[in-house]
């Protein structure tokens, strides 16, 4: 059901600007921008209009005037786009002329998204899309928030509820009219299990976190190998205290970058050993914490000392000085000095961090999004090893009620206020 009050706000950056755009959206929306602007264009056709304030007459500015009827626009209510001149002046003076109509209000962040999911325009998922374009820093997260945005996983939702709907019509028809009480219909149990475990090689894709959050990258090593010189070297300034010192970094330091595209948690820790120092094995206790954790563990050290991991990168540090050499079978030679080594590293760095994102041409699920989907292949699961066809039914019932809390059609409130939070103001 669409709400009643007509919300107002300036949706593009802050002025000054070379344009500003101002949205309003509501069933008072078409007369506010008469009063304003005249007689209004057709719809989705620009016209120059003279804005003037409703209450004195005077004239705002000179701007383009774009319309829309519902439920053909954004929020699939009547729209109207002020482009007028970006400067602060112009824009404060139209929104307060906005303010001034009866029945408009100043809209609240993400609240003309929360209207197009509301009215039915974008389901939960290509809000989340759009939530996480307006946060994208690299490319990477750009390309995967825009396949959310463009509805890759509401296509891909809608044939699983397709599948759903058809085994869930056949098993109730099966207990409606099957002449032998609670005969099971093996291909409905068949296509209970298929579907679960598509379900189950979605679960097993890369999250999408690892693109919001970044990829945790630990640097790791004894005291005095070069881990906060090779960390510098890498950011390109100082960032970490360096010091001859044995134990400087007490505590972990994070960095966060960019490298080729795919964002990155660059992690100093502090030196690998037995300390006295109370401070100092604090660190080491967390060092040795995020040594586990890494997505990508950075090894400066010997070699054969290096902890057991999935994307090992062993590095010989301060490869400009005469130390004796390992087996260099696998290990790169860096200079944090000479910069010796550097590029192969961050080469290889970020051919792992590839290796462990989503691809590009895939969708990645969040955690949101994951636990309804493994909640419906669960309740699939359970359907095709169930031996009634009451059972069969009810746990089909649980895996569509699953992917309606995955798409926001019900189930959802305690995450919607949350979600459109994060949606700057006039968004």
């Amino acid at each position: 059901m669409r709400r009643q009050e007509t919300i107002f706000a300036l949706s593009s950056g802050r002025p000054p600007a070379a344009v500003s755009i101002i949205r309003v959206s509501g069933p008072h929306a078409h007369a506010a921008g008469e009063q304003i602007a005249g007689r209004l264009p057709q719809s989705r056709t620009a016209a120059v209009r003279k804005l003037r304030d409703p209450c004195s007459g005077e004239l705002i500015d000179e701007a383009l005037i774009v319309r829309f009827d519902c439920p053909a626009s954004s929020t699939a209510e009547d729209v109207v786009e002020f482009q007028c001149h970006g400067g602060r002046a112009v824009v404060d003076a139209l929104l307060s002329a906005l303010g001034s109509i009866d029945g408009l209000r100043q809209a609240e962040p993400g609240e003309f998204t929360r209207r197009a999911f509301e009215n039915g325009r974008i389901d939960l998922t290509e809000a989340e899309g759009l939530a996480d374009l307006i946060e994208a820093e690299t490319e990477s997260q750009r390309k995967a928030a825009l396949a959310l945005a463009e509805g890759g996983l509401r296509k891909q939702i809608g044939l699983w509820q397709e599948q759903l709907l058809a085994l869930s019509a056949r098993a109730e028809q099966a207990i409606d009219y099957d002449e032998e009480d609670g005969a099971l219909d093996q291909s409905i149990l068949s296509g209970c299990r298929a579907l679960s475990q598509d379900l189950t090689e979605w679960l097993a894709r890369p999250r999408s976190e690892l693109l919001k959050d970044g990829i945790r990258v630990v640097v790791a090593g004894p005291p005095n190998t070069g881990k906060s010189s090779l960390i510098n070297a890498i950011v390109g300034e100082e960032r970490t205290i360096v010091t001859p010192v044995a134990g400087t970094t007490r505590d972990y330091i994070e960095v966060p970058l960019s490298l080729g595209g795919i964002p990155v948690r660059l992690t100093d820790t502090a030196g690998l050993r037995d300390s006295p120092d109370e401070v100092e094995a604090i660190g080491v206790a967390r060092a040795r914490q995020l040594v586990e954790s890494a997505d990508i563990l950075v090894w400066l050290g010997d070699p054969t000392d290096a902890p057991d991991h999935p994307r090992l990168i062993k590095v010989r540090s301060k490869a400009d000085l005469p130390e004796p050499r390992h087996d260099m079978q696998g290990i790169v030679p860096v200079s944090s000095i000479t910069g010796e080594g550097l590029s192969q590293l961050i080469k290889r760095i970020e051919r792992e961090a590839r290796a462990v994102l989503p691809s590009e041409d895939s969708i990645a699920l969040n955690r949101r999004q994951a636990a309804h989907v493994a909640r419906a292949a669960e309740a699939l699961e359970a359907a095709a090893a169930a031996r009634d066809l009451v059972l069969v039914a009810e746990d089909i019932r649980l895996a569509r009620a699953a992917f309606d809390r995955l798409t926001g059609r019900a189930g959802v409130e305690d995450v919607l206020d949350s979600l459109f939070s994060r949606f700057c103001l006039g968004k």
